[in-house]
């Protein structure tokens, strides 16, 4: 059976994602580790995670597995979700693959270093657009199908 896990601190599409998978009827773990306000829905669970860094993306990468979709941000947990068979989306409707993860787990200590050597680093992330939640909102409908199928 198919499992949505949502890697939910600092998660811009929870309620989104709660309602595809509401659509689907496919339960749903929250995973954080804490300061939630726990849904509702029968279908979703809110787990908190003991405090700690990537304690949550522990729980999540012990049990997400093959026909599972997993929501994060966090690369090193997707790299690892994606090694399980689950199909993983960013929050913003990117999908990480076997294909790309290599790619994108490098990018990422690029950057890391990048940032590490220059004290006077300015950069940041993108701002979160409603054309981010729209395409979120198409990718993980799309990934759900696929997932359940």
């Amino acid at each position: 059976m198919t499992t949505l896990y949502v890697d939910a601190d600092a998660c811009p599409v929870k309620a989104e994602a709660e309602k595809v998978a509401t659509r689907h009827n496919v339960p749903m773990k929250v995973v954080s580790n804490g300061g939630l306000r726990p849904s509702r829905n029968p279908l979703v669970d809110t787990i908190i995670v003991s405090d700690g860094p990537d304690v949550a993306d522990m729980w999540i990468a012990e049990r997400a597995e093959n026909g599972d979709v997993v929501i994060t941000g966090d690369i090193p947990l997707a790299a690892k979700c994606v090694e399980a068979g689950a199909r993983v989306l960013k929050h913003n409707g990117e999908a990480l693959t076997a294909a790309n993860i290599g790619n994108v787990l490098a990018t990422r200590d690029l950057m890391t270093d990048l940032r590490a050597a220059d004290p006077f680093w300015q950069g940041g992330g993108k701002s979160f657009t409603k054309i981010d939640r729209s395409r979120f909102l198409e990718a993980l409908e799309r990934e759900l199908r696929k997932a359940k199928s």
